[in-house]
């Protein structure tokens, strides 16, 4: 029988890297991990709404330093960069709460997404938008593949709704499907997210898969040359 795998963790060190980086002795090992999970969680609910699509964290002995991805930077740096400071200072304060050991250095740095229409985490947050101002599922969906589907390097993109669909009493699942998806192929460029619409009547769950083409090592290209 077949297994799901995450799509992300099925392409650990082969085509992607780990979310946090950073090395700790036994004794750090179970704070640093708490704080990763915390903070993480911390900041996915804060900066819901500014389009955010993956926050990295790194460490050492004396630096900690949070990489925060997006398609508007500047949602998040405000004006003359007092988003970022008071957003470092919640994280401080954040980090004082949960009683997590603080470095001496804290950095904080926004990075723009150059294309995001081929990025699931701001994808599926663009349905979830849609969905939540209670626009038909249907449309939403439809309009947001096609605007992917036109992106530069997109190749593939899936979509599933699931839940109470359009407000019926009987939840179930809708899925919108271009291209193609080679979940099993290890050079395959696949990004994957999850995220949740909230409406009044419970949340939706969406899933969002899409391929951007198939990555070749150097040496590969270099012997085909």
């Amino acid at each position: 029988m077949s297994k799901i795998v995450h799509p992300y963790a099925h392409r650990l060190i082969i085509l992607r890297d780990w979310k946090s980086h950073w090395f700790a002795d036994p004794k750090k090992y179970c704070d640093y991990l708490k704080g990763d999970v915390l903070i993480r969680e911390y900041l996915e609910k804060k900066l819901r709404g500014m389009y955010v699509s993956s926050i990295e964290i790194e460490r050492n002995q004396k630096t900690t330093r949070f990489v925060i991805r997006t398609s508007r930077p500047g949602l998040i740096i405000g004006r003359n960069g007092e988003g970022v400071t008071k957003l470092k200072e919640d994280i401080l304060r954040k980090i004082s709460k949960l009683k997590l050991t603080k470095s001496e250095d804290f950095k904080l740095e926004i990075i723009e997404v150059s294309n995001p229409e081929a990025d699931a985490a701001i994808i599926a947050y663009m349905i979830a938008e849609g969905l939540e101002k209670r626009m038909p599922y249907r449309r939403v969906i439809k309009q947001i593949v096609e605007k992917v589907m036109q992106a530069h390097g997109v190749e593939g993109v899936r979509v599933v709704l699931s839940g109470r669909l359009g407000g019926a009493d009987i939840a179930r699942t809708e899925e919108l499907k271009r291209g193609s998806i080679p979940l099993q192929t290890f050079r395959a460029d696949i990004d994957f997210k999850r995220e949740r619409a909230h409406l009044p009547y419970g949340d939706l769950g969406i899933k969002v898969w899409v391929y951007r083409g198939k990555i070749f090592s150097k040496k590969q290209e270099v012997k085909n040359n």
